[in-house]
């Protein structure tokens, strides 16, 4: 009777472990950190970490739209710095002297932003119908958009009189979106662009639990072949992720720009690679159907804390790369591991 009992325990134990493992990983690196450094819990520290993780939390979060279809998302980064130069373009102060466009008259704060965020929803909606429609894999079709998107986001940047010169003097309105805070006292405010991501997490969080989308979503990663028996437009609903997540990263790139206080066609670069990573470690099945906006979050937290937490302490770079490398890897086997064990 003991002997079943402790293997009941076991089973439970395991399966707790299971199920958080991503929160459990995320605490321990808080306290590895803090035992070395205690001044790494101060209200500051977390605010930076917070503040920082913001505009990936919304990439990845695009990102696990494809991702839970069993697709990937490869223009990611590139779209988030064609948006960026979007809206940095039209958003100088008048008075700036390398203005992108001289004689652009003051706009209204969200028509430069909408504008942006339009044309991230439209490059997605091309990776959609690529996908959807003429049934190239989403690897090669986001690679090629990926390409696409750099180079038209290029020549853009290079028009005159900018010439590809780093794109700043942006308005203050602009500015304070991606530095400015509610409450007076610099290290307990909160910094507005952490409520944008927090209510986009919101937002995303029902249309994958509470929406006909959602269900179709994890409905097409987990068999799109019974979708489509079931009746699923399947074509129509991938257009329509693709699109979801391509306006979601032209919301980070009008943010990334706002937080940075300017933009380049380089901006962006290799975006795609952490937010697919975030997804991965916090519990989005590489192979589609599985996934979660809490497990997003908390991957995007593990990689901000290491990359945040490591420089605090002292840890070379190198290191981060190798330990953020490994946790990839291990997370990609596990999921491996739990799918192989399904069947």
């Amino acid at each position: 009777m003991s002997t079943k009992t402790e293997t009941l325990k076991s089973r439970d134990i395991s399966g707790f472990v299971t199920k958080y493992a991503i929160y459990i990983v995320l605490v321990v690196l808080v306290i590895g950190i803090a035992i070395y450094d205690p001044r790494f819990l101060s209200v500051s520290i977390l605010r930076d970490i917070l503040l920082q993780s913001s505009t990936r939390v919304i990439i990845a979060l695009g990102a696990a739209f494809i991702l839970i279809t069993g697709g990937t998302d490869l223009s990611t980064g590139r779209i988030v710095g064609l948006t960026a130069v979007i809206s940095a373009s039209m958003l100088q102060t008048q008075e700036y002297g390398r203005r992108f466009f001289p004689d652009l008259p003051h706009l209204p704060l969200l028509v430069p932003i909408i504008i942006a965020i339009i044309a991230g929803l439209l490059v997605g909606l091309i990776n959609g119908i690529i996908v959807a429609k003429l049934k190239v894999p989403p690897f090669i079709a986001t690679l090629g958009t990926m390409v696409a998107v750099y180079g038209a986001n290029s020549l853009y940047f290079d028009m005159k009189p900018n010439q590809s010169q780093p794109i700043g003097g942006l308005r203050p309105d602009f500015s304070k979106l991606g530095t400015g805070s509610i409450g007076s006292d610099a290290t307990y405010s909160i910094p507005y662009i952490v409520i944008i991501a927090i209510v986009v997490a919101i937002i995303v969080w029902i249309v994958f639990n509470k929406t006909k989308l959602g269900k179709y979503m994890y409905a097409i990663g987990g068999n799109i072949h019974a979708a489509v028996v079931s009746g699923i437009n399947v074509n129509r609903y991938l257009i329509y992720i693709y699109s979801i997540a391509g306006a979601l990263y032209g919301l980070a790139g009008v943010l990334e720009a706002a937080r940075t206080g300017g933009a380049t066609n380089n901006y962006g670069n290799m975006y795609e690679l952490d937010a697919i990573a975030a997804c991965v470690v916090g519990g989005v099945s590489t192979s589609g159907g599985i996934g979660t906006v809490p497990g997003v979050l908390a991957g995007v937290l593990i990689f901000s804390v290491i990359n945040y937490g490591l420089t605090f302490i002292g840890i070379s770079p190198y290191w981060q790369l190798i330990i953020k490398g490994v946790i990839i890897v291990a997370a990609v086997a596990f999921d491996m591991r739990k799918y192989m064990n399904s069947k």
